[in-house]
């Protein structure tokens, strides 16, 4: 029972729509401007850094506590990589926006951060270091999507963890296959720091 109630509340912490909810509060329905994706750089792009900035903690809070909920509650490795994986499958698949969410990446991350800590840490230096460097978020989170599993290896994570990560970080890699494609013919855009910026494709 109680395992049942971890994974039915690893999805539902995963679909709570937070970059739709902000976009709703600012009077804007983020499915229907910049990508349409409803993840944390769109906020960015549509309503600014200080939005996009809090979309993206929640969204990496989301992923944690379902990791750290089934952790407390059930224990083991295997339910916790359960609750990882169903709540990168609601924020990507959420039942309350028609199934259309972001793309992981966040909820991932936070994911991480309950499995194996110190190589969230080395990750989410290494995201920002990318976008400040380049200005490109999908570079940024393809690249961590593939260091992951290896870092977590790295760091001594049970080679469950590293598998369920290796794999998760696949899923982020194919949900980003437009923006490779965009970034291999030198259209992709980039993020404006510091500002605003006009809500384009990402």
């Amino acid at each position: 029972m109680n395992q049942a109630l971890v994974l039915v509340v690893a999805y539902l912490l995963g679909s709570i729509p937070v970059a739709y909810l902000a976009g709703r509060l600012n009077g804007v329905d983020l499915r229907t401007v910049g990508s349409g994706n409803l993840g944390a750089t769109n906020v960015f792009r549509t309503l600014g850094r200080t939005v996009g900035i809090a979309v993206m903690v929640l969204d990496i809070a989301k992923g944690a506590f379902a990791v750290l909920i089934a952790q407390w509650v059930v224990g083991g490795p295997w339910w916790p990589i359960a609750a990882g994986a169903l709540a990168i499958i609601g924020h990507v698949f959420p039942v309350w926006t028609g199934f259309k969410g972001g793309k992981g990446v966040a909820v991932g991350a936070g994911a991480l951060i309950g499995l194996v800590p110190a190589a969230s840490g080395v990750l989410i230096v290494l995201w920002v270091l990318i976008v400040i460097l380049t200005r490109y978020v999908s570079v940024a989170s393809i690249v961590c999507a593939l260091a992951a599993a290896p870092l977590a290896w790295a760091f001594g994570a049970p080679w469950s963890y590293v598998a369920f990560i290796g794999l998760a970080g696949l899923f982020v890699i194919i949900k980003h296959r437009e923006n490779i494609q965009r970034l291999l013919s030198g259209t992709e855009n980039r993020i404006q720091l510091g500002r605003k910026a006009s809500p384009d494709p990402t």
